[in-house]
């Protein structure tokens, strides 16, 4: 295996070699309209083996429930790189997506209290 191949594109000082929109072929809309809060999970239906690098680290990502914004976080990506590759995904049936209700009160204060609260115990 050349050396190359054993280290990942990374360089400490500069980050990422690649930029990001090389994972979703220069694509910047997704296919499927979805939201920084929408749940992905994966279906089964497609084997790692048969997606792209990209594709199959977010379908090791969506073993369990889990936000694009966090897949966008984990895999140190864009959210709109993340929801290109979710799209597609989708398309193939590798993956299920639930949004938001657009009509759910998301600011709820309430919600937000307990949570600054919760924090703040944490500290």
């Amino acid at each position: 295996m050349a050396d190359y191949e054993e280290r990942p594109l990374l360089d400490d000082d500069a980050g990422p070699l690649i930029r990001p929109y090389m994972a979703s072929g220069g694509r910047t809309t997704p296919s499927a309209s979805l939201d920084l809060l929408t749940l992905v999970w994966g279906t089964g239906r497609v084997a790692l083996s048969h997606v792209e690098p990209e594709h199959a680290e977010v379908l090791l990502l969506c073993k369990d429930p889990i936000s694009v914004a966090e897949i966008s976080a984990h895999m140190r990506l864009p959210a709109m790189v993340i929801k290109v590759l979710v799209s597609d995904l989708l398309e193939r049936g590798a993956v299920a997506a639930l949004s938001p209700d657009p009509s759910a009160d998301t600011t709820n204060t309430t919600v937000l209290e307990a949570l600054l609260n919760g924090l703040q115990r944490r500290l």
